[in-house]
């Protein structure tokens, strides 16, 4: 079974930053695609970023490149989202993924807010 924790999560200006980290338990992780989706307010969850097991090769929705960041450390079981030069925009409860598919789809976090004030 794998669990994934999501934090980092909170309330930011715009134009600020945030780091937003998901740990995983059981031993999926570094053989598995990662990714982060989001789910704002009346809208549907949509992936933003996402990651291969090895690291080599990543994908990122037009709305967030450039902007975002996503990197893995198999040796701690935890994936990263480095989210710079934030929008209202992007104001959503993101949710770390998990899977063989891609975009990982598996095994799901439970979710952290990310509001971000204009």
């Amino acid at each position: 079974q794998v669990h994934l924790v999501e934090s980092g999560g909170g309330l930011v200006q715009a134009g600020g930053s945030l780091r937003l980290s998901c740990a995983a338990s059981g031993r999926f992780f570094s053989g598995s695609n990662m990714g982060w989706f989001r789910q704002g307010p009346g809208l549907e969850r949509e992936p933003v970023v996402c990651i291969n097991r090895s690291g080599s090769s990543t994908y990122y929705a037009d709305s967030v490149k450039g902007r975002f960041t996503i990197s893995r450390d198999n040796a701690k079981n935890t994936v990263y989202l480095q989210m710079n030069s934030l929008k209202p925009e992007d104001t959503a409860v993101y949710y770390c993924a998990l899977g063989s598919n891609w975009p990982p789809s598996s095994y799901w976090g439970q979710g952290t807010q990310v509001t971000v004030s204009s």
